[in-house]
């Protein structure tokens, strides 16, 4: 007989359970972002281009997938979400609305975000190694740095006390159920796209789990937390804490066990890994020029900034944040996809066209190697 997660509590301590939680969830959450090409950059890029290539019809499942899966978990008493930390704490506006840009004007240079460059970094590519280690290092600069008295500063410009003030769905004077529908309908409309554009099974099947995994971790936390005698707060998947926490726990030895945020972390590296070992995709790539390193670079401080600024990545946010409907979250979001069109307007309007999905091939086989985009 299987023990009781209170068991393996008293057992193991809480932190090594969630430290086994965040393990598996990342490893899915690598494994299947691989496969699908998840990507938010791609999604704007097709987006502000007025293109038809798959990749905004793959974000849209796992954005969908993210929304209606959290919102079943609420509806059928698992989680709750107003003691969400994205919810129940003080947010920014100011900090969501500035930092949601930067990021998106980040991931455009860098050419991916925090979660694609992680899941590249795992299938052997040196550039997105590179680019996520300044991310970090960004990350954590403005966390707790040389960085973290500009950050307060502009995120104290304009604050949201928690609760229903920051409640999406208290503001509009809407229910679990309204929620649950508003998923379902960019699901149906994916599900529309996908036929006409061919989108592959793993494109969708893929996403979706993509969008499984930010309810998994939502589940997975909120049970620890019921199970446990400490006050903890649930949580879901986004990578600037996490990274910044990784790199601090590498510099600097910590008396505090490790937890859920280092063992999404070490997952997805791991689960990207192990899909294209499965799928022989493994390839050492790096930078094409000091340009493109420049370029790179510039993108992920803006990133590293711009995240920990907003308070989440564009999964943090995107994904995370948007499925329980959190204000900062969905204004993260939209400056996110506004300023990263802008950029690609700007910088990369003359260049190639995100990669089309065909439901066979991979992505990175329908272009010549110097045009790839992550």
């Amino acid at each position: 007989m299987l023990p009781t997660l209170e068991a393996l509590v008293e057992q193991h301590g809480v932190q090594a359970v969630l430290l086994a939680f965040g393990l598996a969830i990342g490893l899915a959450f690598g494994f299947l972002a691989q496969r699908s090409r998840f990507c938010l950059r791609s999604a704007t890029i097709e987006f502000s281009r007025q293109r038809s290539g798959g990749r905004l019809t793959v974000w849209l499942f796992a954005f969908g997938g993210a929304i209606v899966f959290t919102q079943a978990l609420v509806l059928a008493g698992a989680f709750d979400s107003s003691q969400a930390r994205q919810i129940a704490a003080r947010g920014s506006l100011s900090g969501a609305a500035l930092g949601g840009a930067l990021f998106g004007a980040g991931m455009i240079l860098a050419r991916g975000c925090a979660s694609r460059l992680l899941v590249l970094a795992g299938q052997g590519n040196l550039r997105s190694m590179l680019s996520g280690l300044v991310f970090a290092v960004t990350a954590l600069a403005a966390t707790s740095g040389a960085l973290a008295p500009l950050r307060l500063a502009l995120g104290e410009a304009w604050t949201v006390p928690g609760g229903g003030d920051r409640d999406l769905l208290a503001r509009f004077g809407a229910g679990h159920g309204h929620a649950l529908a508003f998923g379902l309908v960019w699901l149906i409309a994916a599900v529309f796209w996908a036929r006409r554009q061919r989108v592959s099974a793993w494109g969708w099947a893929g996403a979706l789990g993509v969008g499984a995994t930010v309810a998994a971790a939502w589940w997975a936390t909120a049970a620890v937390a019921r199970a446990s005698f400490e006050p903890l707060a649930p949580q879901s998947l986004t990578f600037a804490g996490p990274s910044a926490e990784v790199l601090s726990r590498v510099l600097v030895a910590s008396e505090r066990a490790p937890g859920f945020e280092v063992g999404l972390v070490a997952g997805v590296f791991a689960g990207s890994f192990i899909a294209a070992l499965l799928f022989r995709e493994l390839r050492v790539e790096a930078f094409e020029g000091a340009a493109s390193m420049q370029r790179a670079l510039a993108g992920a401080v803006l990133m590293g900034f711009g995240a920990t600024l907003a308070g989440g990545c564009a999964v943090g946010a995107g994904l995370t944040g948007a499925s329980v409907f959190t204000v900062t979250a969905w204004v993260a979001l939209a400056a996110m996809w506004a300023a990263a069109a802008l950029t690609d307007r700007l910088v990369d309007a003359q260049g190639p066209a995100p990669p089309t999905v065909h439901p066979q091939r991979p992505l990175h086989s329908q272009q010549p190697h110097s045009n790839r985009a992550p």
